[in-house]
Parts: structure tokens; sequence; C-alpha cells
């Protein structure tokens, strides 16, 4: 789908010149290029000049050499050169002359060296010579039937005699299949004949345009080279030979094959002329084994049915990358291409000097850059491939591409018929081989640029005849001299002014024709800038745009067309840093950004805002292989194989990352795709493999731009058929737009119109805001309200768009035709109204309804949601019609509903629901029915409340009937004493004001204050009430609930019990003031047992602290040793290797577990993944063998791989309990103090201070804090990373903190 456009033309004619140009070689440094001129019969003399790439006349070349070259063969009239080749880093060249001299010529000679020297020589005459593609090597064949290979320093490597005996080396056996003896003869022969099998078997006759050349080619990647010579005046043979000179194979017989022949450098063909005896001429390709593989024909326009005179001769050459074949004839040069297996004739160059056959040279290292060349005439040609159609704007985005094929111009707008290549939705025969082809704004001109004139055609492509076109006018160049003038481009703009773009022989500025009302106007460039490479249309048509070349730069110019009075002129706008070979102006209100594509990949784009003064660079993107524009995207395919969307807005552009998985703007396509074409009116982008076949995507981005553009401009039905047709989740329709959509639900009814399309959107809704999650929208404008202001009470978003369309839909006039969609909307709500639903089907059986909507309703609403669900709804309304139709319409069984809903039918209202009720396991409700019957139900709710555990239910049914009231809470009160619920039992029962009871349920609670409460409420005597008291502290203090006992004992003024019970939970101020009040004949035995309560405590926080200080010194001790072996050596630590701890185990002997083995190796034994898990994919960690796991964690036992783990768990462990003992060590501090006892006092603070000290640097030890406290250990030591069994062992993920430790000031 791509043609092949001029963006370089450099035309030198050499009028004025008596040597011809016989040769040109590429410097593929510089671009320039060596050119040969000489000898000639009479004047047997070579010059060697240099143009450089911006030569533009014969006088700028600069002469290397100049010497006398007579022809050692006499006969010869004159020598001719048949190789010339560059050295960049020797800066020299080589030629190789037909009489048998190899010359090179030194560009720069140095002091000492020869400036032209003859460094070899071939006695017998040379009649094809070639470089490998690497200079390493040269091919040369004599006129003595042998062929050489030389190095660079003309070494030969072989010296191989060509034979007739060759023709072995390939066996190509004949079975004669083709002739009339081995041809089947009888009835039907012809229809039995086998397909596969020729009608004709080639001898290899020979050619007679056949001129006797011999050619020689090499391979791209200089492995084989291929000579094709006449064997014994008989046929043509193609011999291919190794690198070594070791011949490989030679081609089978081909009638008529001439003597052109060009490798494929992608090295799987080689391409070769074949003149046939019905006149026609094809290019024939032969694989490396000599065998042929396919072909095509030649296209001779002027005299189809013959051989032209002008095609006597022909040449074919292939350039670097195997894109393009140049096919060389007397006067003109054909560039193919080939695409979907069809050869696409794309240019043809035309040269004013008949009989001169043109040599060609492709540059080494750019593909589409060629120097043609004839005697009198050198150009120097570089092209690109660019797709012609066209605009990307809707609404006129076809996607028409034009496709050149010689005098067949191909249109196919892929909108309207999406047609493979090499077919096309029409073909417009062309007078004459096309140059270039430009397309409107609207598609409905198209002109066609040829070498005298532009032919403009009118298109229908929307109207009755779309694959009509009228001619709409024809006009002429101005052009006086075709001899230097050479149209390139062709574009056009304002709708149908056209503009060309001609280069000028021996001239370096271009020239830009713009038709006017009545004549075509000429514009230039200055002259520093006069060489133009592109010729394009600007995005809006408005004007045209042209990117120059500086001379002897590597920047490059843009420039805009404007109009200075009557004449046109060009302004300049800004300026690339290398050749864009595609470049594009795109243009909104506020923003003009220039977009152009090196040949490197990388596409730069600059932008300018209203108010800038200059552009800047806002993206710059390598590895780009095409690219297209759109009204609001930069599409473009990377060498990464994706496709990436490029928001064009004001500002700095955002270029998505190579994630596909993730980002709507990027895409991954098949690999070496490349744009053909985009319409946004579709959502379509359309690629073109390498193979040459199409293939039309929807990118995500596309499509989700017209949702949501289409959302923008409530064109609701426009956004929910391209979600239905895209796979787009529906919720984007209300959530891109939230607030607006629910104020439009009225219009979107009216839009979407069909109840189907309602319900499919309705059944999709779901509470997840799609706008923020699967489309979040990638433009850097803020979107439209994300809440839903009247569903801010915590409304789902389900339920509220549901309310939404209920409301929209529940008018008589629109319930008519949106009946079903109403059911749908009560049906999708979370969870399904089905209540509101069947209460609407029922209101159907009105005598005004139709009977038809109802049984619509019901089949809709079963089909919705499950039967069985729907017929319990039903039921539960005390519907039994609606429920009747429900089952009806599921297909139940009659046998088992009929009876059923029949027996409800004689059951008086009160029983029917209860029964109903009871069925549907809706007990609640059940015993609201039985409540609501006269007094003879009371006993049977009793009852069924006991039975269903709906105590609370009967309480409230009955709440204000006091004597029921008072039952119902007794049977509760009994119900939670046996479900030993006591603390409720006996509130229940101390409502009741049974407070015997209500006593027993709260001693059994442990309510001291309520039981003693409630016991001193009964008739209880004094001495059982102390009694109970008696038990109820002795029973906190075995509980060691201290502080209760204490103040239970308090309560039966048992001061020394009291005393004790404060001084075993460390409260040493309440056991003083205990003390405090008590009379003073009996203070100091009190203050005696508060002594006693301090010794004690005194005694037990001293142990604890210090079994803590020794635990911390020991444990960090051991951490630090394992973690040094760990350190040292890995192997010995995770896996106890054998050979680690026993030198005389050889090393040599493998000790790894089989995969039987569950033990497990270095790593998988920490890791919990055997070797057989890993194999199987399936675990043998029973739970068993779980708990034995953490069994042995627990013990951490020593030198086991769970020491260290053991180790950290027991270090946080003791942390958390000293910083529980902080307080207690406080309190009892504070009471040795009081009591006079400073040393006792000063020792447990001090020793505390020691273990709190302590545990803070182990803490950063064990845990390797940094400066933030955080920790620095990867996973806390637990490298196998099981957050799980970490937790499990106790293992601390966060670092513990130790509490601080403030000893009393007055302890000094």
């Amino acid at each position: 789908m791509r043609n092949l456009r001029n963006i370089r033309h450099a035309s030198i004619r050499f009028e004025d010149i008596d040597l011809p140009l016989t040769a040109t070689a590429w410097d593929a440094d510089t671009d320039g290029l060596i050119c040969a001129f000489g000898p000639t019969a009479t004047e047997a003399v070579i010059e060697l000049k240099r143009y450089d790439k911006d030569a533009s006349n014969p006088e700028t070349g600069r002469l290397i050499a100049s010497w006398d070259a007579p022809c050692p063969l006499p006969d010869l009239a004159c020598d001719k050169i048949l190789s010339a080749r560059y050295f960049a880093e020797s800066q020299s060249t080589c030629l190789i002359l037909a009489g048998g001299d190899l010359v090179v010529v030194k560009e720069n000679a140095q002091p000492g060296e020869d400036l032209i020297e003859i460094v070899g020589s071939v006695d017998a005459g040379i009649t094809a010579a070639s470089w490998s593609p690497d200079d390493e090597l040269v091919a040369i064949s004599t006129k003595a039937d042998t062929f050489i290979l030389m190095t660079r320093i003309f070494e030969s490597t072989a010296n191989v005699q060509m034979t007739s005996e060759d023709v072995k080396v390939s066996a190509h056996v004949s079975v004669g299949w083709g002739k009339s003896e081995t041809q089947f003869k009888g009835k039907r022969a012809k229809a039995l004949r086998d397909p596969t099998i020729p009608e004709h078997v080639d001898e290899g006759v020979l050619s007679p345009y056949d001129d006797g050349e011999t050619t020689i080619t090499w391979r791209g990647d200089g492995a084989y080279v291929a000579i094709n010579t006449i064997e014994e005046s008989k046929r043509r043979m193609i011999r291919v030979y190794s690198r070594e000179g070791v011949l490989s194979s030679v081609s089978e017989p081909v009638d008529g094959l001439e003597g052109a022949l060009s490798w494929k450098p992608a090295g799987e063909l080689m391409a070769g002329i074949q003149n046939r005896k019905d006149g026609s001429v094809h290019v024939t390709f032969f694989e490396r084994n000599g065998l042929r593989h396919g072909d095509f024909p030649l296209r001779f326009h002027d005299q189809p049915a013959t051989r032209p005179e002008w095609a006597r001769k022909i040449s074919v050459y292939w350039n670097n990358d195997s894109t393009v074949l140049a096919v060389a004839f007397q006067d003109r040069v054909q560039l193919w291409t080939m695409g979907n297996y069809h050869y696409y004739l794309k240019q043809e160059i035309m040269f004013s000097s008949p009989g001169e056959a043109p040599s060609l040279n492709w540059h080494p290292e750019k593909p589409l850059y060629l120097a043609a060349s004839t005697f009198k005439d050198l150009r120097m040609l570089q092209y690109t491939f660019n797709v012609s159609g066209g605009t990307t704007t809707p609404p006129h985005d076809l996607g028409l591409t034009a496709v050149i094929d010689g005098r067949s111009l191909r249109l196919t707008p892929l909108r309207i018929g999406n047609i493979p290549p090499p077919m096309s939705f029409m073909d417009i025969v062309l007078p004459e081989a096309a140059i270039d082809v430009a397309c409107n704004g609207d598609a409905t001109l198209l002109a066609v640029l040829f070498i005298t004139r532009v032919e403009v055609y009118s298109l229908d492509l929307l109207g009755d005849t779309p694959t009509t076109t009228t001619a709409f006018k024809s006009l002429d160049l101005p052009v006086s001299d075709l001899k230097f003038v050479q149209p390139r481009q062709l574009a056009i703009f304002s709708n149908d002014r056209v503009a060309v773009l001609s280069s000028t022989a021996n001239e370096s500025t271009d020239t830009i024709y713009i038709t006017s009302p009545n004549e075509w106007e000429e514009v230039s460039l200055p002259s520093s800038d006069g060489t133009i490479a592109n010729l394009v249309a600007m995005s809006d048509q408005a004007g045209i745009c042209v990117q120059s070349l500086s001379q002897h730069k590597t920047s490059t110019t843009i420039w805009t067309s404007v109009r200075t009075g009557e004449s046109p002129a060009f302004d300049k706008l800004t300026a690339l840093p290398v050749l864009a070979y595609r470049f594009e102006v795109w243009e909104d209100e506020t923003t003009c950004l220039i977009l152009g594509l090196s040949s490197g990949g990388t596409l730069s784009v600059q932008g300018r805002s209203t108010g800038e003064p200059t552009f800047s660079q806002r993206l710059q993107i390598k590895g780009v292989t095409s690219f297209m524009t759109t009204p609001s995207h930069l599409i473009l395919t990377t060498s990464q194989h994706l496709i990436k969307f490029v928001h064009l807005h004001e500002g700095e552009l955002e270029l998505p990352l190579n994630e596909p998985e993730k980002d709507e703007r990027c895409r991954s396509i098949e690999r070496g795709a490349r744009l053909v074409t985009v319409m946004p009116s579709t959502y379509a982008v359309v690629l073109q493999m390498p193979r040459g076949n199409l293939e039309t995507i929807y990118p995500r981005a596309l499509v989700l731009a017209g949702i949501r553009k289409a959302i923008d401009a409530k064109n609701y039905r426009k956004a929910f058929f391209a979600c239905r047709n895209h796979r787009v989740d529906m919720n984007i329709l209300h959530d891109y737009a939230p607030e607006q959509f629910m104020a439009s639900v009225d219009l979107f009814v009216d839009q979407v119109k069909k109840p189907a399309h309602i319900d499919l959107f309705l059944s999709q809704l779901r509470n997840e805001d799609v706008a923020e999650t699967l489309y979040k929208d990638t433009l850097n404008t803020t979107k439209s309200g994300l809440t839903i202001q009247a569903t801010s009470n915590n409304t789902s978003k389900t339920n509220a768009v549901c309310d939404a369309f209920i409301a929209a839909l529940s008018p008589v006039s629109r319930q008519k035709t949106h009946l079903q969609s109403l059911i749908t909307s009560h049906v999708c709500k979370s969870p399904p109204d089905l209540s509101a639903g069947l209460t609407l089907i029922s209101s159907l059986r009105s005598p005004d309804s139709d009977p038809s909507h109802l049984d619509q309703a019901v089949e809709h609403i079963c089909f919705l949601s499950d039967a069985n669900r729907l017929y319990d709804t039903a039921l539960g309304l005390y519907d039994l019609d609606v429920a009747l139709l429900v089952a009806q319409h599921a297909q139940k069984d009659p046998r088992e509903y009929l009876p059923y809903l029949q027996s409800l039918q004689s059951l008086p209202e009160a029983r029917q629901h209860f029964t109903i009720d009871n069925d549907l396991k809706r007990y609640d409700k059940a015993l609201t029915s039985l409540l609501t019957m006269s007094d003879s139900g009371w006993d049977e709710a009793k009852r069924y409340a006991v039975r269903h555990e709906l105590y609370a239910a009967l309480v409230e049914g009955v709440k204000y009937n006091k004597g029921k009231s008072e039952e119902a809470m007794r049977l509760w009160a009994e119900f939670l004493a046996d479900r030993n619920r006591y603390k409720e039992a006996g509130v229940a029962w101390e409502s009741l004001e049974e407070y015997g009871l209500a006593s027993d349920q709260y001693l059994a609670a442990g309510m001291w204050r309520e039981c003693l409460s409630c016991a001193s409420m009964t008739d209880r005597s004094e001495s059982d009430i102390q009694t109970l008291t008696v038990g109820l502290a002795e029973g906190k203090e075995e509980a060691k609930e201290y502080t209760d006992a204490a103040l239970l004992y308090t309560e039966l003024s048992d001061q020394e019990s009291s005393i004790r019970c404060w001084s075993k939970g460390y409260r040493f101020s309440e056991a003083l003031m205990v003390v405090s009040k008590a009379p003073t004949t009996s203070r100091k035995a009190l203050f005696s047992k508060v002594d006693d309560g301090l010794a004690e405590g005194f005694a037990t926080l001293s142990e604890i602290l210090a079994e803590m200080k020794t635990q911390l010194t020991a444990q960090v001790g051991r951490l630090l040793e394992l973690r040094t072996k760990k350190a040292q050596d890995p192997l010995s630590f995770y896996d106890s290797h054998p050979s680690a701890t026993n030198p005389d185990i050889p090393d040599d002997i493998s000790l790894a577990p089989s995969m039987s083995t569950s033990a497990g190796t270095f790593m998988t034994r920490y890791t919990h993944r055997t070797d057989a898990t890993l194999a199987t994919n399936t675990t043998r960690r029973s739970s068993k063998n779980r708990r034995r796991e953490e069994r042995k964690k627990a013990r951490g036992k020593k030198g086991s791989v769970y020491e260290e783990e053991y180790l950290v768990a027991s270090i946080g462990r003791l942390v958390d309990r000293l910083n529980g003992m902080g307080e207690e060590v406080g309190r009892l501090v504070e009471g040795l103090m009081r009591r006079g006892m400073r040393e006792r006092a000063k020792g447990v603070g001090s020793l505390m201070g020691e273990v709190v000290r302590g545990a803070k640097q182990a803490v950063e030890v064990v845990w390797e804090v940094d400066k933030w406290g955080k920790s620095t250990r990867p996973s806390q030591d637990i490298e196998m990373g099981d957050e799980a069994h970490a937790q499990e062992a106790g293992v601390k993920r966060d670092v513990p903190i130790v509490n601080s430790w403030e000893a009393l000031g007055i302890l000094g």
C-alpha cells in the first residue's frame, strides 16, 4: 500500500565534457559519489572526479586523478571500466578494467605513495568483476573462462576453471516430462493431466537479445557469489560459488535467459531476465540451488505485443535491504516493489539519451539512495516509502489509499470496502506511468502527477456509483525542456488547488508550481535552502508545507505557504535536526505541531502554542517505524512491535510506556507492521504486515476516545453501540460523566429506544467506577463529575441508576413500550428487587391492561432471575395468582405446586400467611402472623418461638401486653441461662424482679457488685450475704484479680486481707490508704503487712529482671555467632553439608537428594518446597508435617536452621514483657521509698535501667536499625519470604520499641 516518493533529486548534465561518464562509486561516509569518465576509442584517458551529495552542476566536481588508459587487448576498441569501488578507510578507489588491469587511485596520496597504481593484471582480459558486500573479496571472471577470488590486497584465494562438466554438480534430472512419448493418450487425457507437471521442459535456448555479457553478483552476507555466463554458446548457466571458491550449484536450463543477474541481499532469491517465445519478458527468480522460484512479467506499455527497441538490453539491481528491484532499460529505469506476492511498478525514471543504457549503483548503506547515470547524465536519487491517500479527519476519513502500479492506479477506500492488496476497490487506467498521487480533503478529487502534466479525477465514493471516476481536468506543467526538468511530488490543498515540486538539472534550487485561477504560479526558496525534500498539505488542508535541505548541513527547514500580495511565498517555521523522510504539520485553534521521522527511526515533535514566538521540542521518540496523526492523536508504531497513541494538545506531550497490558494507549502488534491509514470515525487502524497483507484493528485508545466524545456530545446512541460492538464495559456510559448521565436518562431512553439494548446496559451495571479503573482517561483534562450527588446517602451506583430508569420508564406512555426494561431495572438492582418487579406484574392483571403484556412480563422476569427464587418471592408477597403465573412460566411440575396453592386458598388469611412464611423459613414473619391471631394462638406462638429461638421477636410482638410480655421474657431468661449466657440471663431475671435467680446468674458471671445488689433485694439473712461475699473475695484472689478481691475484703472490713491483695497487685498506694483508715492501735501490724508485700514484690521483680538480663546477653551473643557463621559458610549453615565438617569426604561425589526425598536441598528446606514439589507442582506438606515443622520452630533447637529465627522471636517477646513491667516496677520503687527502703528501691530501679538499656542495644543489633529507626535486614531474618509462616512463628515484622525507664529523682 506504499508508494515510492522522490525526496532528493540531484541531476547533473555533462553537456560540455568530452569524456563520457562510465562508472560511479559511493563514498558511504559522506554520501559523495566518485565518478569515472572515459576512456573512449578516440581518447584513451580516464578521469576520476568526486561529487559531493549537494553537487548540482558539472563544475562542482573535484578532480582526483587523470591518466592515459590504452587498451592492452587488440580485440577491444577501447578499454572499459567493469567495476569501481571506493574504500573510505584508505581513501582509495579501485577500478577494474576489461583489458585486465586492476588500478588503485589514492585520493589523498601521502608523500612517497603513488597516486595511481596498477596492482595487478589479467593477461587474458576480464569479462566481469564484483566486490563482496564487506569489501574483503573481489570476484573476477576472465575471458579464459576462469573464476578468480582475490582479497583486499589482491592476493588470489581461488582460481577455478569453468568447464562444461560443472553442470553435473546439480543433477537436474529430466525424465521426459512434456515429450510426446511419455504422455498418456486416451479419453479425457487432457483433463487427467497432472497440473504440477509442466507441458514444456526448457533446454536453455539462448535469447536473440543476448549480448553475451557476464554478470557477477554476491549474496548479502558475502557467503556465496553467483556468475552468469554462456556455456559453449548453447545456453546460459548460473554458477554459485562459496566464499572459498568451491562450486556449490548451477542453474537449471531456462530458455531465453539473458545476462542480467542480481542476488537479493536477503539471500533467498536471484533475479534474472528471461525472454519468452511469445515476446514477453519476465524477471525470473532462482534459488541458490539453481532451481527457478517464480517470476513476474515486465510491462511494455508502448508495444505490449512485442519487445520494444528500448528494451533490447535489460539489467537488474537489488537495493541493500531487498525492498526495491531496479530494472534498467536503454532509456529508462523501473523501480519495482513486492507486496502480497505481487510486483508493483512504482517509479519509471526516464533518460533523454536513447541508446545509452543507464548504469545503476545503489548506496551500500542507505536502502533507497540510488545513483543512475548515462554517458551525459548523472542523477543522485533518494526515495522513501509513502502512503498516498485521503485525510484522517472525520467525517471525510474514508481510509482512501492510492497505490501506484505503473499505468494502473489502484484505489481502495478502506472504510467502504476493505479489500486486500493486490486487489483494489477500483482501478484507474493511466495514460503513462505515474510519479506521485494526492487526494484532497473531502476525497472528491484525486490528482496524478506525470512527467508533463497533472491529471485530476473526480471521485464519488459516497454516491450511487462509488467505483466510477471522471476526468475532471488536465493541467499541463509549464516545462519547456524535459531534458532538464523533472517533476517529483504533488499535493492538493484548499480542496482543489494543486502544488507540484520540480527539480532542474544543473541547478541547486527546486521549484514549486501552484495553480491559480488562470495559470501556474512559480515559487522558489532562497538559494541556501533551495533543495526541497518534501511537499505536503497541512492537516487542515488550508495550505502547504515544504521541507528544505540546507547545503553542507544535516539540518532541514520547514516552511509554510503564505500569500504576500498577489503572489504566493513561504514563511519559515522551524528547523529539524536531520532530514525527515516523512513529516506532517498538525494544527488546532491554539497549537501547531511539526512531526518529522528520520531514516534512523527518530520521531521529532516540535510545537508552538498561541503567544509563543518560536517552536520548542515537545517530544523525541526513538525506534519509530511509522506514524500518522488524527485531530486528537499521534499514532506510531515502534521497533518493539507496539502501536502507541499520544494525545495531541497544548503543552507537553506524554508518551505511554511499553505496557500494553496496563495502558490503553499502547498495544502489541505483529512484528514489522506499518501504519496504512487511520479512520477515527470507525475507530479503525489499518496496518500492513511485512508480507503485504492488511490487518484492521480497533485500538482501545481510539474506541474510548470516540465513546468519550460521543458522551460529551450527549450522543448516547453512538456511544452505546461503540461499547456494544467493541466489547467495552457499558458502565463507562455512566461513569465518565455521572451527573450528566443521571440528568439525561430520558434522553438515553429516547436515543437507544430498543428495550433489548436498554436491558443490555442495565444488566452490565456494577458498583465499580470504570472511568477510574479500567478506562481511566489518559488525557490530562479534568473529568466532569466523579460522584453522583443524588446518591450521596450510601446508595450504590447500580441502585441509583436503576431507580433513575424506573422513574423514567414508569409513565404510562413509556410503560407500554418499555415494560420489559422497567422490569429489568427492578431485577438488576443489588440485591435484586424481585418484590417490586412482581408487584408491577401483579398490577398488569387489571382488566384495562393488555393480557399479552402480562405474559411477556412474567416470561421476561423468569428469564432474568432464578425461577425458584421468583416463585418463593411471589409466595412471600401472599399473591397466589402471581405465584401461579411464575410457576407456569418456569415450567415447574404442576403436581408440586398446584396442591400446595389449593391448600393455601382454603386457609384464613392469617393462617395462610403463617403457612407461607413458615414454609419459606421466614420465621420472624411467621411468628408475627401467629401473634395476629386470637388468644388461642398465643400458646402456639410460644412453642414456635422456643422451637426457632425467636425470643426477641416474641417479646417485641407483645410489648404492649404486660402479662404476655413478662411471660415471653421469662422464656427468654430461661433460654439464656441454659446457654450459659449468665450476664444476659441475670439482667433478664432482674427486669422481672426475680432477684434470687438474677443473683445466681450474676454469681456465675463473676459480676460481684450486681450479685450482692440482687442478693440484698431478697430475703436472705446477713450471714448468708456475708458468706456470699467471702466466697466472691476468695474466688477473685484465686483468679489473681487482686483489685476486685481487695475491694471485697474492704467491704468485709478484713484489712489484712485487703492489704495482702493490694500488695500482690503492686498497688502499694491503695494498701497504705487502707492502713491510714485503720485504728491507731492496729496500724503497726498493718504496716508490717505492707512491708512484707514490698519485700515479696522486690524479690519477684528483681529475679525476673536478672533473668531478662542474662537472657539478653546469651541470646544476642549466640545470634551474632550464627550470623557470622552464615556469612562465612552459607552452605554449611543452611544445609549442614557433610563435606563442610568432614574434610575426608571427596568433593567430586554428588550428595544431592533424589527426587523422592522430602528433606529438601540447600534452599528448598528453608522455603518449604522440595524437589518433588518442584517437579510435580504438588505439595507433600500434610497437616501432620506442618505441625511437626511448627514444633521444630517453636523449640529452636541449637544448630538447626530455625535457631536464628527462634532467637529473634524470643528477643522480641522479651521486649514486650519488659514494656509491660515498667508500671509495676515504678509502683514498687515508689512504695519502697515511702516505707524508707531506699537501697532496695535504688537496686531494683538500677536493675530495671540496665535491662532497658541492654534491650535497646539488642534491638539495634538484632534488627540492624538505621538512623531512621527502620530495619535494614531483608524480611527480618526470614529469607524464605513466607509472611504467613513468619507470623505463625512469632517473628516480628516491625522493629520492636523499648519503652524508656525514668527512675525517681530522689534516688540520686
